[in-house]
Order: C-alpha cells, then structure tokens, then sequence
C-alpha cells in the first residue's frame, strides 16, 4: 500500500477524504502528523492553483506523493463570490460561523429564487517527481435563510441542495460523501488510482 499525503491541516476534510479514497489501495496519511505546524498559504487566484501549492508544498516537506484539495463556493447574486476566498471570506482568521453570517448579511435582500449556488472542489494528485493531475467535483443548489443542521462545516449549513429540502449538514457522512462536489472529485481520484495502481510508484524523487 503506497503512502499518500493528504495535504491539509483541516481534521473534518480528513474525515471525508478518508472513504472516499478507501478502496484506492493507499496509505493517507495527514500532511500534519509529518510535518509540525503545517499550513501552506492560499495564494492562488484560482482553486485549481492553490490545491497544486498545497499538493506541491507538501510532496516537498514530506518526499511523498500528496493529494490537495481546494473549494470554492459560487453564488451567483454576489457575481460568484466568495469563489476562491470562501474560506477567508469574512477575513484571514475567519471562522465557519463568520463566514456563513457575512454571506448571509450579503443575501439578506435577495430572494429565495434568486439564491442560486454551486459548489466546486478541485483535487490535485502529485508525485514526487512532478507528475501532476487535477480531478474535479462540483454540485448545485441555493443559500437558505439560515443555517440548519449540525454535521459537515464549513458553509454546509446554509446549502441547500438542488430540488431539494435539505442542507448538506442534515445528511449523514455517507449520504453527503455520495452526493458532495468533495465527494464526486475525490472519487474520481479513487476510480483513477484503481485504475492505475502504479501511477502513484512509477516516478522516482524530484530533485530539490
């Protein structure tokens, strides 16, 4: 079974990623039990730059492969903000809750009709030796009133899927795995890597 860095210092992503990559034949292993105090800026302009800083970031301390993600959530009322600074929404040092509230303050006078959103997640495989592919996952809804429900993070609670009456953070793990852009992007690493099982060993180490 071959090691594979998840490049994230964010405990719940590792909760997630951790099945959906089950059946992948890999060891993941958080970027943070190998290297102390991580965290990689998210400088890019876009998610696809800034999961391949965090990928290549962490391929670098580590000598490992490493898998990164990046999510952006686009409402299109705001003009697709807070797009890629959705996690830095409400300021560098933000928390869910200050980001769920500044959206909604945002939202406050838009319509229910009017509230459409999507979410999109982008993953980036990299080897050690500069090998590098992107996969991607998105998914469709709207920005409810208000938050409800208690699983997930992040802007879970406020997402309401489409032609439906739910939030993400009233599903259950599994459910929200099978239907989240996390969930399809993050599969279509595993039906690659089930694919080709030796994609991730056919590299050797890149010089530093």
């Amino acid at each position: 079974m071959t090691r594979l860095v998840l490049a994230t210092g964010n405990p719940h992503k590792l909760e997630e990623i951790g099945p959906l990559l089950a059946g992948a034949d890999v060891e993941l292993v958080p970027a943070g039990a190998l290297v102390q105090e991580w965290d990689v800026p998210e400088t890019g302009d876009t998610l696809e730059a800034n999961a391949a800083l965090k990928a290549r970031a962490a391929v670098r301390a580590t000598g490992l492969s490493a898998v990164a993600d990046d999510t952006g959530l686009f409402v299109d009322a705001l003009g697709g903000q807070p797009g890629v600074r959705s996690s830095r929404y409400a300021g560098e040092d933000a928390t869910y809750a200050d980001n769920v509230a500044k959206l909604l303050a945002a939202l406050e006078d838009v319509p229910e009709g009017a509230r459409r959103a999507r979410f999109r997640t982008v993953v980036v495989l990299a080897r050690v030796d500069g090998v590098e592919l992107s996969f991607e996952g998105s998914l469709e809804g709207r920005i409810a009133a208000a938050p409800r429900g208690t699983g997930g993070f992040g802007y879970d609670p406020v997402f309401l899927l489409e032609g439906g009456s739910l939030t993400l953070a009233e599903l259950g793990i599994e459910d929200k795995n099978r239907l989240s852009h996390r969930g399809r992007a993050f599969r279509a690493v595993a039906r690659f890597l089930h694919r080709e099982p030796d994609w991730l060993r056919d590299s050797s180490p890149a010089e530093v």
